[in-house]
């Protein structure tokens, strides 16, 4: 095992902490600040998809070298969120929802505890009930203010949250849904070349959306590798051929590079790390594959490190080929956080 990586994913985590940890650290306090350095009016939102990827990433830490304090950090992070939240799990937007019932099935799976599982199971119920409708033909739509708007993001989360949740149940329902909202999303917005668009029909004209993100392309690829682990071997490469496309159309230096305004758009690198990983390590991928698109990560990532680092510590802004400046999105340290855990289980 190359152990750079995770050594490197451990102090990460730690600048994870350093940078945007509470300043006091009380039971009721939030864990982790949306910008580095904080302002006071920072504290007025709830980035709930960002934390939803925050208690990913500390659970990477966990599986990793199976730290307890890893997962207690998760834990918090989950239980902020619902208090924050209204104590409600639920929000406007099916995306987030798919997000959040995925790390706290990833709870589930590390804790042992059933209020998780149940969790995970409500997020995915509320999203096919309120989200799923025929307008373009089907799909989940991305928020509750727009039903007939459909969308990757939403849809994606849907089908990779339904699929881990048939595997551990074996209830049918979940593998329906999803295998339905999969062919929605590989037949309305996977372009010919495997590219994967963002949505379709936000303006109610029934146009796709020309927006390019590693968010989309990352989300395709991991429902594709969560659905071929129980059957659907073709799959695999149809992943691999939206990774070839999407690191064809999105790499500037072997790094995705994502456009756009926002906190958001930092993190969307952090999807395509870690789904690409995934897609790597899938029993039955062509050996040849697996070995570009882990070389493909490790490179990226390496970029990174050698441009990033703030001292011993390393602070990522949303453009890996240069130093971090001005105030720094949590988003941006939690995508270079994923990334570089990804690359520590790619070096296995």
């Amino acid at each position: 095992m190359d152990q750079v990586w995770p050594q490197r994913a451990e102090r990460l985590q730690e600048s994870l902490s350093r940078y945007f940890g509470p300043r006091l650290r009380l039971p009721w306090s939030r864990p982790l600040r949306n910008w580095h350095p904080a302002a006071v009016t920072d504290f007025k939102s709830l980035n709930y998809w960002w934390l939803a990827h925050a208690i990913e990433a500390r659970l990477d830490g966990c599986e990793r070298d199976g730290s307890r304090h890893r997962l207690d950090q998760a834990e918090r992070i989950f239980r902020y969120v619902v208090w924050r939240n209204g104590r409600s799990l639920f929000n406007d937007y099916f995306d987030d929802m798919g997000w959040m019932g995925i790390a706290a099935l990833r709870l589930a799976d590390l804790t042992g505890s059933d209020r998780y599982r149940q969790a995970a199971a409500a997020l995915w119920h509320h999203v096919r009930e309120h989200g799923w409708n025929e307008t373009a033909g089907g799909g989940i739509a991305w928020r509750k203010q727009q039903p007939h708007y459909k969308n990757t993001p939403s849809t994606g989360t849907f089908v990779i949250l339904g699929t881990r949740l048939y595997r551990r149940s074996g209830e049918g329902a979940y593998l329906d849904w999803s295998t339905r909202a999969f062919d929605w999303l590989d037949g309305t917005l996977r372009r010919p070349d495997g590219f994967i668009e963002d949505g379709i029909n936000r303006e109610n004209d029934g146009r796709v959306d020309d927006w390019k993100f590693s968010y989309n392309q990352g989300l395709y690829i991991g429902a594709c590798a969560e659905l071929a682990a129980i059957g659907r071997a073709e799959l695999t490469a149809r992943a691999f051929a939206t990774e070839r496309a999407a690191f064809a159309e999105l790499a500037v230096d072997g790094v995705p590079d994502d456009r756009g305004d926002g906190g958001d758009v930092a993190l969307f690198k952090g999807v395509w790390y870690r789904y690409a990983a995934q897609l790597a390590m899938t029993a039955g991928a062509a050996k040849d594959d697996s070995e570009r698109v882990r070389a493909n990560l490790i490179a990226g990532c390496d970029t990174l490190w050698a441009r990033a680092l703030d001292g011993d510590d390393l602070l990522a802004g949303l453009d890996w080929h240069k130093p971090a400046s001005g105030r720094i999105p949590l988003s941006a340290q939690l995508a270079a956080v994923i990334a570089t855990e990804a690359c520590a289980r790619l070096a296995w």
